[in-house]
């Protein structure tokens, strides 16, 4: 069953960094890889500068393999890394690698490459927007109760141009059947109801996807979920 939607943008802009995407604990970890020694007389305010003058130590190369290994943890091969440590310094891998599950955490990896080695790697950029979704009928706001990625991106894709990236890409998908990788898309999302009929929902993505939404106009489509 589709339901009908009126979708307007609120905010639009892009970012460099996710929020949340590195805390203190990561940062003392990567020092304790990286053989730094104790890590309990560093003040919270210099651990991240800290893990970045050692991390610029060493080739970048040799940063980005330590990096993907404590990202990635087991879910790439030394030969998958050894290889994406040489692809990454020209590749934007966030946007380029096949596995889209893998996009979010090749961005948070290569942004702290960025920042350490200064734009030797690709300068990673991000999207954040907040739309503003109103049903007519209150009930209607239930399809985005269960896997609210599907029928959002499902929704915004009708607002933008047809052969904007998402559109060509998963056709099938945005019209029907499974959308198994709307959860890998969206990389953060929040929702708060404004009232009886409306959403509030804010997203962080990449570029890659919904660099287009930032030129959408009010729009009125419906959309459905994977789960009728």
């Amino acid at each position: 069953m589709q339901f009908p939607f009126k979708v307007e943008l609120v905010k639009f802009s892009t970012i460099t960094e996710l929020p949340n995407a590195w805390n203190d604990t990561d940062y003392k970890v990567l020092l304790e890889i990286m053989d730094y020694g104790d890590v309990s007389d560093i003040s919270p305010n210099e651990l991240k500068e800290t893990c970045l003058i050692l991390l610029s130590e060493n080739e970048p190369e040799e940063a980005a393999q330590i990096i993907l290994k404590y990202v990635f943890q087991e879910r790439l091969s030394s030969g998958q890394i050894s290889n994406l440590s040489n692809e990454m310094q020209d590749e934007k891998m966030w946007e380029e690698y096949a596995d889209v599950a893998f996009h979010e955490l090749f961005f948070n990896a290569t942004q702290l490459l960025y920042e350490t080695y200064n734009g030797k790697f690709p300068h990673p950029e991000a999207v954040q927007f907040k739309v503003k979704v109103t049903a007519k009928n209150k009930e209607d706001l239930l399809v985005f109760n269960s896997q609210t990625e599907v029928p959002l991106i499902r929704l915004l894709a009708k607002g933008m141009p047809k052969n904007t990236l998402i559109n060509r890409l998963y056709d099938e998908q945005l019209e029907e059947g499974a959308f198994q990788e709307a959860k890998d898309i969206i990389w953060q999302l929040e929702k708060e109801p404004i009232n009886n009929n409306t959403i509030m929902f804010s997203v962080i993505s990449s570029a890659y996807w919904f660099k287009d939404i930032k030129y959408v106009e009010d729009f009125e489509a419906v959309t459905f979920s994977d789960f009728e």
